[in-house]
């Protein structure tokens, strides 16, 4: 006797009043719900995955989707999750990997800490008639300045400063390879960034020779497969990042499966065409910071020590220590990508039960390297689970210098996180190497679209620094005293170093 089919995840229903037959749903999904029989559209629902691209483009609204139409008995246990997972497993044998980031209920930091607001005695600030400043810089600053002065006034600066990258806003679009998403969707965020005056990240995938253009604004990294990695890429980038960890699997590698190998891919990642892309767990050449500490070196001494060098790490328990050391390694950045972050594929195990939000991560990186006295050697970027200027502020405030943002950007050029990335049909053209599918986004109308959302969020920022009475970024970093803690425990308070409300 075989375990037989599981219950539907979403049903679909067409609306026999409404539709007209057009077939719209037909042409647009992707994983193959509809299909036209004579007068009629059949529907398969057990093939939907809530992309709601039919929905979208649906004339007369004639469609619904339903979730868990049909659900298992409730325990509070055996959860629909655990026992699907279960059966899967029965049935394969094999590790469920799925997209984006983690999805069980956790409790969103971010939600429970409250930015403060200034009144009468301390007036806040409006930004519509006073200067705001986002203008944010990432690298190493030196602990003081050296001057010589001469009889004139005038004064030659005799410290040597590290090369720092300059954003006009905290707010970068972080490493989503090409491979995992497709080539148009890397060109709209490229043109994006360019436009706005900040930075990409290329991924561990290689830089496309569509890219080039955008190249003072792309972030390059090298991760522990080492593909695309040669010196015309780490010339082309504005900075270099190395890829320790990710959020949504801290402590494994990555897989790109061979089907999203196309020959562009091949061609960039410097691998065979259809085969597996999988990157090792660790960097086999890492396995001390004094090891790590040649590598940044390396990358320096090969560009010249004209690039900061980033080291990014996943949110984990001892990310505070491991960060002290990437500031003594000589790198000028250390991302920390909270267990929120997404990915184009993980094993479920990891995403949703391997690592630490975010937010615990960045209050206590920045709460030892100011123990140390090296806070000033390595600027901080967060990532993973940023989904609004709010959470932007309030890392901010938690010690943070600027932000990676990814499933956000990807959400405003279409993406309904329908968590199937790994499967490269992503019916928006977003996560998908197929050509039929990658032509349905457009890069230049992805773009505006990407740029309005980072354009919309620096308002917000300004507007929530000015009722803070704050009219610089550098002011609000680290800035603990602009929050307030809501239904935190008090050991969460202690490890964010934030009072509670009221206080």
């Amino acid at each position: 006797m075989t375990i037989g089919s599981i219950p539907l995840r979403f049903k679909v229903e067409i609306d026999p009043e409404l539709c007209m037959l057009c077939g719209r749903c037909v042409e647009n999904c992707s994983y193959g719900v509809y299909r036209m029989e004579g007068d009629k559209i059949r529907v398969n629902s057990r093939n939907c995955v809530a992309c709601h691209r039919c929905t979208a483009f649906c004339p007369r609204d004639a469609i619904s989707i339903y979730e868990k139409p049909t659900d298992y008995r409730s325990h509070p246990v055996w959860t629909r999750e655990i026992r699907e997972a279960v059966f899967n497993q029965a049935k394969t044998g094999k590790i469920i990997l799925a997209g984006m980031g983690n999805v069980l209920p956790y409790p969103m930091i971010f939600d429970r800490l409250l930015l403060d607001a200034c009144q009468v005695t301390n007036p806040s600030i409006d930004p519509l008639r006073e200067p705001m400043e986002l203008r944010t810089y990432i690298g190493k600053k030196p602990i003081a300045l050296s001057l010589k002065e001469y009889p004139n006034g005038d004064a030659d600066l005799l410290t040597k400063l590290s090369p720092n990258l300059q954003i006009e806003t905290p707010i970068m679009i972080g490493h989503m390879s090409y491979g995992a998403i497709s080539l148009p969707a890397q060109q709209a965020l490229a043109k994006a960034v360019s436009r706005i005056g900040t930075f990409m990240g290329t991924g561990e995938g290689g830089l496309h020779e569509s890219l080039y253009p955008y190249q003072k604004n792309i972030i390059v990294q090298v991760a522990s497969g080492r593909f695309g990695v040669d010196i015309n890429y780490l010339e082309r980038g504005a900075a270099i990042e190395i890829k320790i960890g990710q959020g949504a699997k801290p402590g494994i590698g990555g897989h790109l499966p061979g089907e999203k190998v196309c020959a562009d891919v091949s061609c960039t990642r410097m691998i065979p065409e259809g085969s597996d892309a999988i990157s090792p767990a660790p960097h086999h050449d890492i396995y001390s910071i004094e090891d790590l500490k040649q590598l940044v070196r390396s990358l320096k001494e090969a560009t010249e020590w004209k690039k900061p060098v980033f080291v990014k790490i996943a949110a984990v328990h001892n990310a505070a220590a491991i960060a002290a050391g990437i500031a003594r390694s000589s790198a000028d950045a250390v991302v920390i990508d909270g267990f929120r972050g997404g990915t184009g594929a993980a094993p479920v195990v990891f995403r949703d039960h391997v690592g630490i939000p975010i937010e615990a991560a960045v209050a206590s990186v920045d709460a030892k390297l100011r123990q140390q006295g090296i806070r000033n050697e390595v600027s901080i970027i967060a990532s993973g689970g940023i989904r609004q200027s709010a959470d932007v502020a309030k890392v901010i405030c938690l010690g943070a210098d600027a932000v990676y943002i990814g499933t956000s950007a990807l959400v405003a050029m279409g993406c309904r996180v329908c968590g199937t990335c790994n499967r490269g049909q992503c019916a928006w053209g977003i996560a998908t190497q197929k050509p039929e599918l990658t032509k349905r986004l457009d890069p230049e109308t992805n773009s505006v679209q990407v740029e309005n959302l980072i354009h919309g969020w620096t308002l917000e920022l300004a507007e929530l620094m000015g009722a803070a009475g704050i009219n610089s970024i550098e002011s609000l970093r680290g800035n603990r005293d602009r929050l307030r803690g809501y239904m935190l425990d008090e050991g969460l308070l202690n490890v964010l170093d934030v009072k509670t409300m009221g206080a």
